[in-house]
């Protein structure tokens, strides 16, 4: 009987253990395409797409990091906490080629076309950092080409009356 127990309380133990250490420590980095995340609508030129916000600092920092596809009219919006401002982008674990269009007073200033993923042998302190040349007040990160598709070109008006 005091076997049985002890089978018990040490299948529990090693029940908790692996429930707790396998959520925080040895979690595998699974890609995820972007699809599960709330969106809301915005309007490129004419083109409307689908974007999920990256409304926050932790948002903002992992971007589309590990993605493994974006919808053809679908992106990633960055908003900011002020605006007028000059943040850079980098493409730290990017997984698909994108478009950085940068965004000021609901108008196209910038665009950063066909962003390959960077080498998995770079070190982060190497990789390239995307700058706006003006102060900006959103970005939009979509898949490569679409700019070149969409006829999106500086000065493009956004309407982000969707958000």
């Amino acid at each position: 009987m005091r076997s049985i127990i002890f089978l018990f309380l040490v299948t529990g133990i090693i029940v908790v253990l692996a429930g707790v250490l396998g959520s925080s420590h040895f979690q595998a980095k699974i890609p995820l395409s972007l699809g599960s995340e709330p969106k809301k609508e915005i309007k490129v030129g004419e083109k409307v797409i689908s974007v999920t916000l990256a409304d926050n600092e932790a948002e903002r920092k992992n971007g589309l990091s590990g993605k493994t596809s974006l919808g053809a009219d679908s992106g990633m919006l960055f908003i900011f906490d002020k605006k007028d401002i000059y943040p850079s982008f980098w493409m730290k674990e990017m997984l698909i080629p994108i478009d950085i269009i940068w965004v000021n007073d609901a108008k196209v200033v910038k665009i950063d076309k066909a962003l390959q993923p960077p080498d998995k042998d770079i070190p982060e302190g190497h990789l390239t950092l995307y700058y706006p040349e003006k102060p900006i007040d959103y970005v939009l990160e979509v898949n490569a080409g679409f700019s070149d598709n969409n006829n999106v070109t500086l000065g493009t008006e956004v309407d982000l009356s969707g958000i």
